[in-house]
């Protein structure tokens, strides 16, 4: 053990659409860490799509062993699980291993400015078309190729068959891959937020 600055960086996966919970979480926790003996400052960057970084520094190794050996960061850990699954975390000892003065990262933590914003709901008009996209097709579908052997079956049966069969393509199948395709669309807000995060980190 030596007394070099650690620096680690924990990369995480978002789950889509949970980005700017997990903005303010990855904050929050570096806040909790602040008060921890040895911080020496950290950050949130985001690269790509999804995949997001938490850095941290911590004075020494055993600093920063301590803090994720405690249980405070437990804590913080299991309030993630819902927002993004970690991929992958490395640490390196040194001042200057990563980051020259100018991108130093800082003796204390800023919060980030301005605050995130929750992106609004889509409109309803939009919610409305991306439904109409996925129901309608296994509808039609339905109609045409399954129906016309049912003839004799009970309605109830007939239409209870119907909404089986639609709801589990919509919801397994056409709602999640429709939702990916039309996310920029749909949360335009959301977007803009990535493209300054993307900004900032350059």
């Amino acid at each position: 053990m030596t007394r070099n600055p650690v620096t680690v960086t924990v990369a995480y996966q978002v789950i889509p659409g949970r980005e700017t919970e997990f903005h303010s979480w990855g904050w929050a926790v570096l806040r909790a860490r602040a008060r921890e003996q040895g911080f020496l400052g950290g950050g949130v960057l985001v690269d790509g799509e999804a995949e997001w970084h938490v850095v941290y520094r911590f004075d020494s190794e055993i600093s920063a062993l301590a803090w994720e050996n405690s249980a405070t960061w437990a804590q913080w850990a299991a309030r993630v699980e819902g927002l993004a699954r970690e991929t992958g975390r490395r640490s390196v000892q040194g001042s200057r291993v990563w980051f020259d003065s100018q991108t130093d990262l800082p003796a204390t933590v800023p919060p980030p400015a301005p605050p995130p914003v929750p992106p609004r709901p889509p409109d309803k008009w939009k919610l409305w078309f991306v439904n109409m996209s996925a129901v309608f097709p296994p509808v039609l579908i339905f109609n045409l190729t399954i129906l016309p052997f049912l003839g004799g079956v009970n309605p109830l049966i007939r239409t209870l068959l119907l909404c089986l069969a639609v709801t589990a393509l919509v919801t397994w199948i056409l709602m999640p891959r429709l939702q990916r395709f039309f996310k920029k669309w749909l949360y335009p807000p959301l977007q803009a937020l990535r493209g300054r995060h993307k900004r900032r980190t350059a």
